[in-house]
């Protein structure tokens, strides 16, 4: 196992210095899945919500996220991102795939920027139709897919 990184040798927390890192491409994708009754996710398509277009409040809380990351959490790097996409997919009649892509040019990974905007993209959409249905879960918050850096290609693999 390696070395924790965000600790000195006296066990005080640090924010990793990067600065002598390369300027490189990097890229994450991450998912997270909404499960909710067959006709909350029938209300959202239709778009018959008074509160309006879920997918369109929730794509914008995803990037708005990904952006404030590092006020969110602690020891996160600003890194200036050069694009946000959050996308979202039904995957039956009861649940809806969010998957949230972030890059940048820049000295660290945008790992947690994605999970950030899926995360937060996933409880929009909680947020927008608790009132017809309390019993949404989210689940299966992961990186997907990062690339860029010295540790290169990573790509989640569902079998371990």
């Amino acid at each position: 196992m390696t070395q924790l990184t965000h600790f000195d040798d006296h066990g005080a927390s640090r924010m990793v210095d990067v600065s002598v890192k390369p300027e490189t491409v990097r890229t994450a994708r991450a998912t997270a899945v909404i499960h909710m009754a067959a006709e909350t996710l029938l209300a959202v398509e239709n778009q018959t919500l008074a509160k309006g277009n879920v997918w369109e409040v929730a794509r914008l809380a995803g990037i708005q996220a990904a952006k404030l990351t590092p006020q969110i959490i602690p020891l996160c790097h600003v890194v200036p991102l050069s694009g946000v996409q959050v996308n979202f997919q039904p995957l039956g009649p009861e649940s809806v795939r969010v998957e949230a892509t972030v890059r940048c040019v820049g000295r660290t990974g945008v790992e947690m920027e994605a999970l950030t905007a899926a995360g937060v993209a996933a409880l929009t959409v909680y947020d927008m139709c608790k009132s017809l249905d309390r019993r949404m879960t989210i689940r299966e918050l992961r990186l997907e897919e990062k690339e860029g850096g010295k540790s290169g290609h990573f790509v989640h693999d569902a079998n371990g």
